[in-house]
């Protein structure tokens, strides 16, 4: 583990966490903890910053691109400052045939936000992904680990509000 030149660090909880997840994989496979580290990251500073990435990868004594690789790759990591409540919504077909299109209209208008954007409070950031694999249940978003299906306009209108509280 190397030490990182900048002000990055994780608080003292979470790399005991980041070097318990290290210590799951064998001598020389670190870089396989890159998943759960970055989530420890993400949670600490809420995205990840190329600082941060950069701390994760003398961490883990990879280089930094193999971290900014995957940091792109998935949609779960965020590379730019986001809201409290970000609502990643599913943009494919099945999402779509099943009203996806109304509904996501809806909730820009409600939050007076495009994708990619955060509401001027902090409190909503949309970001448009590919399938969520919840294609029977559509029209579909997810907020953190929560999934809310079978979208309406009237459900998208209460869950805005319940998160607004």
């Amino acid at each position: 583990m190397t030490e990182s030149p900048n002000l990055v660090a994780f608080t003292p909880e979470r790399l005991e966490t980041v070097k318990e997840i290290i210590a799951r994989y064998p001598e020389g496979r670190q870089k396989s903890a890159l998943l759960p580290v970055l989530h420890v990251a993400q949670e600490q500073w809420g995205w990840l910053s190329s600082e941060v990435m950069d701390y994760v990868a003398g961490i883990l004594d990879i280089k930094p691109v193999e971290v900014y690789e995957v940091a792109t790759f998935y949609t779960m990591y965020h590379l730019d400052p986001v809201g409290t409540h970000v609502i990643e919504y599913c943009r494919t077909g099945p999402c779509c045939l099943m009203g996806g299109e109304d509904v996501y209209g809806h909730l820009k208008k409600k939050l007076g936000i495009e994708a990619g954007e955060t509401t001027a409070d902090g409190k909503f950031t949309l970001k448009e992904v590919e399938c969520l694999a919840a294609c029977g249940w559509g029209p579909v978003f997810q907020i953190r680990e929560q999934f809310y299906m079978n979208l309406t306009n009237e459900k998208v209108d209460q869950i805005i509000e319940d998160l607004s509280k």
